[in-house]
């Protein structure tokens, strides 16, 4: 008997509409008011999360191939930040040029300059970290090698380049990947850039 008592109860008083009135006529909503309305809840954006695989997840062989691209990256990171800060300093000097025959003058004063601070630098690179650069500058620079080299130098000389870096095992045309194929070179980064490592 209890039972029938409490599910007639549990039925009927949804139904029943005691505290609700019906009588207030509907409110509608203007811009003004939206603006002063304040929540109780609080929204908050959060920033998205990358989740990377730890140390005790990797296999052996993954973990020396991640600590070896760690090496890698932080030797030529702060070059490739380097480089994207001379680009946009040169860039903005080569373009206040009216003639061609400046601008060339202007990039071959480069040339000679690079050359001759950081040529001993790049040329005891490995091949893994001139790709590595390559592509950091490309994330740096929102450019590839390839085309600062056209703007700077012309279409010609970046063709020039681009088969002698083809011929050593790198592509000037690289692109940074950050989502997929660079997504650790990427994690790496943003645990410099924190101070982590």
């Amino acid at each position: 008997m209890l039972k029938w008592f409490s599910f007639f109860v549990v039925l009927w008083l949804p139904f029943s509409g005691i505290g609700q009135v019906k009588d207030l006529p509907p409110y509608h909503y203007d811009d003004k008011d939206l603006t002063s309305i304040s929540d109780s809840i609080f929204h908050i954006t959060l920033p998205e999360i990358s989740v990377y695989p730890q140390a005790q997840d990797m296999s052996r062989k993954q973990f020396r191939q991640y600590t070896t691209l760690e090496l890698r990256v932080k030797k030529v990171y702060p070059i490739a930040k380097l480089a994207a800060k001379k680009i946009e300093e040169y860039n903005k000097v080569y373009l206040s040029f009216k003639s061609e025959r400046e601008r060339k003058a202007y990039v071959k004063n480069i040339e000679k300059e690079l050359f001759a601070e950081y040529e001993p630098e790049i040329r005891s690179m490995t091949v893994s970290q001139g790709r590595i650069l390559i592509k950091l500058i490309d994330r740096e620079t929102g450019k590839s090698s390839f085309e600062i080299i056209k703007e700077f130098k012309g279409g010609f000389n970046a063709f020039l380049w681009q088969s002698v870096a083809r011929i050593f095992g790198h592509n000037l045309k690289s692109e940074y990947d950050p989502a997929n194929e660079d997504s650790m070179i990427e994690y790496i980064i943003w645990q410099i850039d924190q101070g982590l490592i």
